[in-house]
């Protein structure tokens, strides 16, 4: 379930400001760094390795003042540091994206998860950048280390639309320029025609990187749980069909099951983290697991 604090910021008019999406994710972030959870990071991170002498040059910061205390002689206290990552968020900004419920759109709830894990990105000093597709443009922010990064983001991240349908036109070429260590977040419902979805999730992936896909679906889109006749239109293609809900029920489900089914099986031939982001479960409870669970990235 949604944590109260969160669930009272999750309306439209905090998510349409920057400064009300930069306090959700502050929020959400906090939460999930604070007791058990503080260690997990989106990239990478530094350990402990040896020591050596004080040679005339080496930054102060790192002199080891124990040390000294104990030997009267300078030492360096070094570090294997890893090498920062570049964070991509992609986002399917597809009109299907606009569907909703409990009165928050797919979009929406994306916009949230991106949000907090590009918070999370900048605490670790990562590059971050954003990407929007849809058929009619591509919004990019370029991956940026930046002081102002944080807050341009944000600017572009609440202007994305749900617009159009999502198709590769071939204007996506810029998608599959990757450069030294990434990881690939994308945020899509997976809803499109003839598996171009999936044609340009295989695209993003090399032996370098690290893709992540965030596969969002509501409640009732995955249980069909209406008790009445109704007629669905496709948010896309505006093509509409009637259905009985109590008797498509089973097989709709059956085949909601056997299509996540064949799209994670897909994925982990793929080397692909896939995760079903059920709209009911809320964007912190969601990125927590994600963290908890996720591998080493690829090095």
């Amino acid at each position: 379930m949604i944590d109260a604090r969160i669930k009272e910021l999750l309306n439209p008019s905090v998510l349409n400001t920057v400064s009300g999406l930069e306090l959700v994710a502050r929020v959400i972030v906090e939460g999930f760094m604070s007791g058990s959870n503080k260690s997990q990071s989106v990239g990478a991170g530094q350990e402990f390795n040896q020591y050596r002498n004080y040679q005339p040059g080496d930054d102060l910061r790192q002199l080891d003042w124990k040390m000294f205390a104990r030997s009267e002689r300078y030492y360096i206290k070094e570090a294997e540091i890893e090498t920062n990552i570049t964070v991509k968020f992609m986002l399917d900004a597809s009109r299907s994206m606009a569907y909703a419920e409990q009165g928050l759109s797919k979009l929406q709830h994306a916009k949230v998860m991106i949000a907090a894990l590009a918070y999370l990105a900048r605490k670790q000093s990562d590059t971050f950048g954003l990407f929007a597709v849809n058929d009619k443009q591509i919004k990019a922010l370029l991956p940026r280390f930046e002081q102002q990064q944080f807050m341009r983001f944000l600017v572009e991240l609440i202007q994305v639309q749900s617009e159009g349908r999502w198709e590769n036109s071939g204007s996506e070429e810029q998608l599959f320029d990757h450069h030294g260590k990434e990881m690939i977040a994308f945020f899509t419902d997976m809803y499109d025609e003839a598996g171009d979805l999936l044609r340009f999730i295989s695209r993003l992936k090399t032996p370098r990187n690290e893709v992540v896909v965030f596969h969002l679906m509501g409640q009732q889109e995955q249980e069909l749980a209406y008790d009445e006749s109704l007629t669905f239109e496709d948010l896309e293609t505006k093509i509409r069909t009637k259905v009985n809900t109590q008797v498509q029920r089973k097989e709709y489900t059956a085949r909601v099951a056997e299509w996540l089914q064949q799209t994670r099986a897909w994925m982990l031939e793929k080397q692909i983290s896939y995760h079903v982001v059920n709209m009911e479960e809320g964007a912190e409870k969601v990125l927590r697991d994600f963290l908890v669970t996720r591998k080493r990235l690829v090095r």
